[in-house]
Order: C-alpha cells, then structure tokens, then sequence
C-alpha cells in the first residue's frame, strides 16, 4: 500500500465508523451513486484521515457541485479494500497503486484506481543524528513490515547507502533480499504505527507520513527521503479507487477534479505539507500500471 502522507500503509486495529450505518448509502457495482435528500447523489468514500481539514473543504465543494459525500475512517489498512469490494463503500482513497495491486493479487480481486491525488515522499527519521553519514555501522533502523511499506522502505535504505539489496531491489524486495555482509545497518520491522514509537530506541526509523504526522516529527528530523517524481515512484501514486464496474462512474471523476481544485489542493498542502507532489495521471495509465505490478507479482509467486 499513504507528508503518504497518507498512504501507504499504516495497520492499526479499528474501524471508527461502524460500516453498519452505511447501508442506505451504498449503491451496487455498476450503479448510480445513491441518492440522498432531495434526489442528490450520495459517495460514500473510505478513507484514513478523515479528521484532517481539507476533507471538509472536499466535501463542501462536492455539496456545492451536487455530491454528498459521506467519509468513513479506517485506522486499519486491511479493512477499506474489503469494504469497497462488498459493496460497503463506493470509492476509497488511501492507497497506492503498489498496495492495490497487491492486495488485488492476493484477493484475486479486481479493484481500480480511477483518479490519481498525489505522492508523497517517504522519508528515515532520527532522534539521534542530523545526518545518514552519522549513523554507525551496525546501527538499527526500523521500517514498516506490509509488504509494499516494507519494499520502499528498503528501497529508502539503499538509496541512502545504509544496505545492499541483491539483484539491485524492487518494490517486491524483502528482508531477505539485504546482503548484510555489505550493508551498514540492521533492519527492524514491525508494525508501520509502531515506527515512530520505536525512534527512541534505535538510530533512525522509516515513518508513514500520516504517522509522521501524529507524532509531530518535523523536517529537523528528517535526515533522508525517497525523490517522488522519479519513475521508481510511480508504484506509490496515491488513487481513488472504484470496483471495476464503477471505473468510468461520471460523478466519481467529478470527485476526482474536485479533489484537485486550487480550494482543496490548497488545504491539502496546509494539512499533509508542502512536498506533496500533486498527480494527475489519467485513469487508464493508472490501470495499465496497476496490471503491470499484479503481474510482476504474479510473476514472482510462481
């Protein structure tokens, strides 16, 4: 699978809304959103930060376009996938392209990003020193442990000198790619909430932006990050993502515009920071990219 800020990924354990009030919300694959008060269309949408500010400035403009939208908070990031794919949620917005295609795969579903909204550099922090040359051989570094988190984690590591992955790495990399006879540090995984938590008791730490957030850990900290705009970050574009039967839904593409109007992107900026990198990739280039990686993942198990 979401300063990612948002993304990516991020496994806390409960869903804040419970996914029984949707029912008069949700409408059927392929449907016509539902339709609310006075016969305007009502989206319900999965998200993992709905306490931030911009969504308010969202779904004010989507109301003042005619949409309602509806926003349910996921703390868990095994849980908005499932719920759009059954029909609990229209879209969601929370993820990557990396961890749908991998959940996708795993699943054997068929979800689809319909809209890109940004990506987010992913960035080593440290409590203890001011720079990547500072951390000693043999430090510990800890990073989120979700699979597609993990990959670019390790992906981070590498750029920044602190290990070698054999065969040069990928987003499908593991642990168990680190040549460790050539690599500085000692990777620790655990659970992404976990990462800033644990920036005490080791050298530097991976941290989601969204958990970078909550635990105020400013640039001062920062001492390495990814470059978003390169190729090998494509993987990581955050979407909104449909059923496949909804992908061409003409409301969910106003949603999308409205996503990038100045007033959001704006609050955006103001909420997640200003090195977010706003996409615009069209729908079909998100799909073709999403197929790309379920292959590549499909490729590699078996």
């Amino acid at each position: 699978m979401p300063r990612a800020r948002r993304a990516l990924l991020l496994l806390l354990s409960a869903l804040v809304l419970p996914v029984l009030l949707l029912g008069a919300a949700c409408a059927a694959p392929g449907s016509t959103p539902a339709a609310g008060s006075g016969g305007t269309p009502v989206v319900t949408i999965g998200v993992a930060d709905a306490s931030e500010n911009y969504w308010n400035v969202f779904t004010e403009k989507a109301a003042g376009a005619g949409i309602t939208v509806q926003l349910v908070n996921f703390t868990d990031y095994n849980q908005p996938n499932p719920a759009l794919s059954q029909n609990q949620l229209q879209l969601n917005q929370f993820q990557h392209l990396q961890y749908l295609a991998n959940y996708n795969v795993k699943n054997n579903d068929t979800l689809v990003p319909i809209g890109a909204t940004a990506v987010y550099p992913l960035p080593l922090y440290s409590l203890k020193h001011t720079s990547v040359d500072q951390i000693p051989q043999g430090g510990q570094i800890a990073i989120p442990n979700d699979p597609t988190n993990e990959a670019r984690s390790l992906l981070v590591l590498q750029a920044a000198k602190l290990i070698t992955l054999r065969g040069g790495g990928n987003s499908l990399s593991t642990t168990n790619d680190i040549d460790t006879a050539t690599s500085k540090v000692t990777v620790l995984p655990v659970d992404a909430a976990q990462t800033a938590a644990n920036l005490a008791s080791v050298d530097g730490a991976i941290v989601n932006n969204n958990y970078a957030t909550a635990a105020k850990l400013g640039k001062d900290k920062r001492i390495f990050a990814d470059d978003p705009n390169s190729d090998a970050s494509k993987p990581y574009i955050n979407t909104f993502v449909a059923r496949a039967a909804d992908k061409d839904n003409p409301t969910y593409q106003q949603l999308v515009a409205i996503y990038h109007s100045p007033e959001v992107e704006a609050a955006i900026r103001a909420d997640l920071g200003e090195d977010t990198i706003f996409k615009n990739n069209d729908a079909a280039d998100l799909q073709s990219e999403t197929v790309r990686i379920e292959d590549d993942i499909r490729k590699i198990g078996s």
